[in-house]
């Protein structure tokens, strides 16, 4: 089987590539470009065994402040957009209880709080709260931007000697937070 060529002149190649449809390149794609990653991670966790709650006496059982300047660093502080801080609340004990937790700028004035009121167990109770910061529906995202501490009380509203019949009963108090920051 023979197979034939036909020439074609470079010529008529040439105004073929000339007058071919392109679109013209735009290099200024990446002045455009928007990179916006959500970042995630727990912030604060805090535990007490109703044995040590019983040993306690008054009310109070803790106040606690604790250093938090993941929020406050100029990385994270100048990029974020919008997030939301998760609050989990579990308690195993016999005791109700009132917890609360503060967001404190660095002068210790409260940004922020959440307070939950826990009721005894059994059975166990687990309360989840998710409170949102930015955006078109959030508290301001300045809270956020300006946290340096967080405060965690807890009041004993029962009494000091019962013992819940559930195992290694405890109070616990979670936070994890969920953030969208602006590389670009």
């Amino acid at each position: 089987m023979k197979r034939e060529f036909t020439y074609v002149p470079p010529i008529f190649l040439s105004l073929l590539f000339l007058l071919s449809c392109i679109e013209k390149q735009d290099f200024n794609q990446y002045d455009e470009l928007q990179v916006r990653p959500t970042v995630e991670g727990s912030i604060l966790y805090v535990e007490s065994p109703e044995s040590l709650i019983n040993l306690v006496t008054g009310v109070d059982i803790i106040s606690r402040e604790f250093n938090f300047d993941g929020f406050s660093e100029d990385y994270f502080a100048e990029r974020v957009l919008s997030g939301t801080i998760t609050y989990e609340v579990e308690n195993t004990t016999s005791k109700q209880m009132v917890l609360t937790g503060e967001l404190l700028d660095e002068a210790g004035n409260v940004l922020d709080f959440e307070t939950f009121t826990v009721p005894p167990a059994p059975p166990s109770f687990i309360e989840r709260r998710e409170v949102a910061y930015g955006g078109a529906t959030g508290k301001s995202i300045e809270i956020i931007k300006n946290t340096s501490a967080i405060r965690i009380s807890a009041t004993n509203l029962g009494d000091n000697t019962s013992v819940s019949s559930l195992p290694n009963p405890e109070i616990i108090f979670r936070s994890s937070g969920k953030f969208i920051i602006a590389i670009r």
